[in-house]
């Protein structure tokens, strides 16, 4: 039995249980940079490899080099009678569980069988954020509960990572009118996909608006933001390293929505003091828009740029027109 999981936290703790099988940690961060339906082919490699390079100062080599050794796992997956993906709620894993459901969908499974574990909460845990958070004792209980990945499943998956890839912004909205309950997580944490994109309100996404809110509410340390945000955004499954390029891209010039002491220094750094521009205090009072300028990102197919001609209006969950 094969066992894929995210997080090396959870791949430690299914090794220290009873759960037989051997375990294959799947290391990626889609939620971030650029994705392509094909994520094994050379340019899609390099292209992900320099962006998280760029953004997030994960070594080029040692991305790839990661890669590279879980999709030689992948492939001999047909050597297991039984596929376990071990998968939680937020938009973090749902775009892993998307890809990997893609990926299967055009292999032939032979006489292996594929499972799948996705949970949303656990007995005992009032704020749950995803299956780190729990014991071996407490994964051991779930040993079992998986049900059999169907035809209906790797579809879904399919559709989901191929909209995610997809360079049409119409594609990203399609998908969460469509019916996606074999995956029961998706439809949810795909909206909070489209709620990170440039809204019709002011220009920001979820992330930054949330960031302004709690500096002008007094919390002004990176740690306590990213433990903010990870308690108000939970369903987006953000990292550290994610988190930090995001407040690092509102800290710059020459239209930066906030001030950090030292944006060289990581997250954890206590000396550290975030505070608003008066362009930040504007825009988090509503009075004026936080639209980051120079915007030159990623999410899956999509390419953030300053002359978007669209934004996202979360209220009334549709495009709008934007002229450049």
């Amino acid at each position: 039995m094969l066992h894929i999981v995210n997080g090396d936290s959870v791949g430690d703790k299914l090794r220290n249980g009873n759960i037989p099988g051997e375990i294959l940690v799947w290391r990626e961060v889609y939620p971030v940079g650029p994705t392509f339906v094909k994520m094994d082919e050379p340019y899609a490699r390099t292209a992900r490899a320099s962006y998280l390079e760029r953004t997030m100062g994960i070594a080029a080599d040692e991305y790839t080099a990661a890669c590279e050794s879980q999709e030689q796992i992948l492939r001999g997956f047909r050597q297991y009678d039984e596929v376990v993906l071990w998968f939680e709620h937020d938009l973090f894993d749902q775009l892993m569980l998307g890809y990997l459901l893609h990926w299967f969908s055009q292999q032939k499974l032979g006489h292996t069988a594929l499972n799948l574990l996705c949970i949303g909460a656990y007995p005992g845990i009032e704020r749950f954020h995803g299956l780190g958070q729990l014991t071996v004792e407490q994964l051991e209980t779930l040993a079992g509960t998986w049900r059999r990945i169907g035809e209906r499943e790797l579809e879904t998956g399919r559709r989901i990572w191929e909209a995610y890839a997809s360079s049409d912004i119409g594609r990203h909205v399609a998908i969460v009118q469509e019916d996606t309950s074999a995956l029961p997580f998706a439809q949810a944490a795909f909206e909070m996909h489209l709620s990170r994109l440039p809204s019709a309100l002011n220009g920001l996404g979820i992330v930054e608006r949330t960031v302004l809110e709690l500096v002008r509410d007094g919390t002004d340390t990176p740690l306590e933001l990213f433990r903010e945000i990870g308690d108000r955004l939970n369903l987006l499954g953000m990292g550290d390293l994610e988190f930090w390029y995001r407040l690092r891209k509102m800290a710059e010039q020459p239209a930066a929505l906030i001030e950090i002491r030292n944006p060289h220094a990581l997250p954890g750094d206590r000396e550290n003091v975030v505070g608003l521009t008066e362009r930040g205090r504007n825009a988090a009072a509503g009075a004026g828009s936080g639209q980051l300028t120079g915007l030159d990102d990623w999410y899956g197919g999509l390419h953030l740029h300053d002359d978007l001609t669209w934004r996202w209006d979360a209220e009334r969950r549709q495009l709008t027109t934007q002229h450049p």
